[in-house]
């Protein structure tokens, strides 16, 4: 069953240089995206901050269509083209024309979604209309919170997080054998150093979900706060080092008034304990 995202836009990419120009911006190849296979990044600030995050999708013609969040892909249009200069790049966004579906299963002409190739997520396409029923997206929401994947649209505002924060590395949205992108001096640094103690992660709970930004705490010690959430999970932003130690030590987390315990999908990267 096919699932429209109607937060979701198109910007076309095309011409000789689409790939090279976006590949020297975002924080993974784009250009080595093709119509088998879809590939997830982000444009940074200088900072490493994420600015937005996309999913880019190789046209049977050859142009880069980036599948990205509505209220994001206007500044994002912006941003491309005040870097595209001189460059023969067309640049337009045609979410009048095209849509972004999901299929839980894939099928012909999908590409499974590549921030999780085990099929979690399902597979995506780009679609030349909106399909008539929409009623499945809360559905999608659930399966994506209960993966243990954040959607930066929804779960942070325009440069809060850094790109490990995000869950770039996990979930294979940036590649730090490539050339230059914009932030990757910073995230470079954190991933050689070790330094990222915040992160999203799943957090679990019974009863009805904790409200939006309820802050996650120790006793007195405040650790972070919820983000998206779903029946029994949620998508948390938390220091991870500290959350760590206090459940080591026996003691409970508190999202406002519901008691909470981390449960980290196994591919997410842990900090260590103890961090400064």
């Amino acid at each position: 069953m096919a699932v429209y995202l109607p937060a979701r836009s198109i910007l076309r990419v095309a011409g000789d240089d689409a790939g090279a120009f976006l590949d020297a911006l975002v924080t993974n190849d784009v250009s080595a995206a093709s119509t088998e296979r879809s590939v997830y990044a982000a444009l940074l600030s200088p900072q490493g901050k994420l600015i937005t995050d996309m999913v880019a999708h190789r046209a049977l013609d050859g142009a880069l269509l980036l599948d990205v969040p509505r209220d994001r892909a206007q500044d994002l249009l912006a941003r491309l083209t005040t870097y595209r200069l001189r460059r023969k790049i067309e640049l337009a966004d045609v979410s009048d024309t095209h849509s972004v579906v999901v299929q839980t299963h894939g099928q012909a002409g999908f590409t499974a979604d590549p921030r999780s190739p085990d099929g979690k997520l399902g597979a995506r396409f780009i679609a030349a209309a909106a399909p008539a029923s929409v009623d499945l997206l809360t559905d999608y929401d659930a399966m994506r919170i209960k993966a243990g994947v954040p959607d930066p649209a929804v779960d942070a505002g325009v440069e809060e997080v850094f790109a490990l924060e995000a869950l770039l590395e996990e979930l294979y949205g940036v590649d730090f054998q490539k050339g230059c992108f914009i932030g990757q001096e910073n995230v470079s640094r954190m991933k050689r150093r070790a330094t990222t103690r915040k992160k999203f992660c799943r957090i679990a709970f019974e009863g009805a979900a904790p409200a939006y930004g309820a802050p996650v705490t120790a006793g007195a010690v405040m650790l972070g706060d919820v983000r998206s959430a779903t029946t029994g999970r949620a998508i948390a932003l938390l220091r991870l080092d500290r959350a760590r130690e206090v459940m080591d030590a026996g003691a409970s987390l508190q999202a406002g008034e519901t008691h909470v315990r981390l449960d980290p999908p196994a591919w997410l990267l842990m900090p260590e304990k103890g961090s400064p």
